[in-house]
């Protein structure tokens, strides 16, 4: 990182301006990874100089995957796109996929859905009202969580009251202990900043008042590029709050979808919500993430899409249950649909590359994991799973799609100690290490 100057003074990496909204309640703004924060072989400064921490994102996406459109048919570095995976086509260096990938506590009570999504995050039997243990992301938290502001967060979009518990949550935090996924901006944003009030939801005030003399004294001390940096920051902020207060009143709260399904412009509160991740996880408030764009089982319509006949479960099953489409037309639909998943996966992923940190970017620093609670959604198929593994900068092998041989336990064990290095040493359903995986 040719911009890094040590003869200047050090900023911690646990610096945050502080101030008091005029209720009074305490008002935290993170900073973004600041040069001054960084040695000239980037790493941060400390007592002891170490490197920068890493961190994992858990995303999640319900009711399975067409295959075909999916998992691409070459293995190594020279496969194709796929019609699901073209969104990634500009990161493909940047992402290993994975097919071949069994969900081996699947079996037993539950739904299609429920015991498969248990399996998928826990590696444990669906009890009839949860899983028997604690999802990967929680078990990873344990580990990594501690010395974070948060440790762990859990983010959801798509606001969808069907189903059981297991159905509407991903995170878990031991036996049938649900961690719920946060859907509203507002309410993510007050979290990871302080209490909202209504000037700052009129747009009349910015939560950025309360911290505006704290941040003018720490600018006097830094360097003109990390000065420019904290204006960006605090002015990408002031645009998360314009954004969020410009939402329709309907957004600020979870509502029980109608029998007709879900119509709300769910890209756009993804995007928000995916913008507030990065800033949580480049501000060093927490590691360790959760992220449920669509519910499992889920039953949202795409209007964004257009495809308003049928709900995204009807779309998964090749019965023709839409009305208008055969069984074929309906899987050509769950394509699209897949394939705006990836979409936001991918803009996450850009969000992560073009934030600064040290030597390299956030993005390097994090591992990501997408994953689905089925294969082929029709049949429920819980054999030949296909999953996303991306970020980890020189410890995943990338840019390649392997059919490995192994369970989702085996994958989660070798990215939270291989690549994270959580050092969890065991998982359910986990019996060996995939070295392909590793670089």
């Amino acid at each position: 990182m040719s911009s890094v100057i040590t003869k200047r003074v050090r900023t911690s990496r646990r610096t945050m301006l502080k101030g008091l909204s005029a209720a009074g309640g305490p008002i935290l703004v993170g900073l973004p990874p600041l040069v001054s924060m960084f040695n000239s072989h980037g790493t941060a400064y400390a007592a002891e100089a170490k490197p920068v921490e890493s961190r994992f994102v858990l995303w999640f996406n319900g009711n399975g995957i067409p295959e075909r459109w999916w998992i691409p048919a070459e293995e190594g570095a020279d496969y194709r796109m796929t019609p699901c995976l073209a969104p990634l086509a500009a990161y493909r260096r940047d992402v290993h996929v994975l097919s071949g990938v069994d969900n081996a506590a699947a079996t037993g009570q539950g739904n299609g859905h429920t015991n498969s999504m248990s399996g998928l995050m826990t590696g444990t039997f669906f009890t009839g009202r949860g899983p028997a243990g604690p999802s990967i992301d929680q078990v990873i938290a344990g580990k990594i969580g501690g010395d974070s502001r948060f440790r762990s967060l859990q983010i959801g979009v798509a606001q969808e009251s069907f189903g059981e518990s297991m159905q509407r949550n991903m995170s878990w935090s031991g036996y049938e202990r649900a961690l719920p996924p946060e859907m509203i901006p507002h309410r993510l944003f007050d979290r990871l900043f302080g209490e909202r009030e209504e000037g700052w939801v009129n747009r009349k005030r910015s939560i950025l008042d309360a911290v505006r003399k704290d941040a003018a004294n720490l600018k006097k001390n830094l360097p003109s590029d990390d000065q420019n940096k904290l204006d960006e920051h605090l002015s990408g902020i002031r645009d998360l709050e314009r954004a969020i207060a410009a939402l329709p009143e309907e957004y600020r709260s979870v509502a029980a979808p109608d029998f007709d399904g879900d119509m709300k412009d769910w890209p756009r509160i993804a995007k928000l919500q995916s913008d507030l991740l990065v800033q949580a996880l480049a501000t060093r408030q927490t590691r360790v993430a959760s992220y449920m764009l669509t519910k499992c089982q889920s039953i949202t319509r795409f209007p964004w899409l257009g495809y308003t006949a049928g709900r995204h479960h009807d779309y998964t099953h090749a019965e023709g249950k839409v009305a208008g489409a055969d069984g074929a037309e309906g899987q050509k639909v769950l394509r699209d649909i897949c394939r705006w998943k990836v979409e936001e996966f991918a803009y996450l992923i850009a969000k992560l590359k073009a934030t600064p940190e040290g030597d390299g970017t956030v993005f390097d620093r994090t591992t990501l994991v997408f994953v689905h609670e089925h294969a082929e959604a029709n049949p429920h198929k819980n054999s030949g799973l296909a999953m996303l593994v991306a970020g980890g900068a020189g410890k995943i092998a990338k840019g390649r799609h392997t059919r490995v041989t192994g369970t989702v336990g085996d994958v989660y064990l070798t990215v939270a100690d291989s690549i994270v290095g959580a050092g969890i040493g065991k998982f359910p359903t986990a019996t060996k290490r995939i070295g392909d995986i590793v670089a």
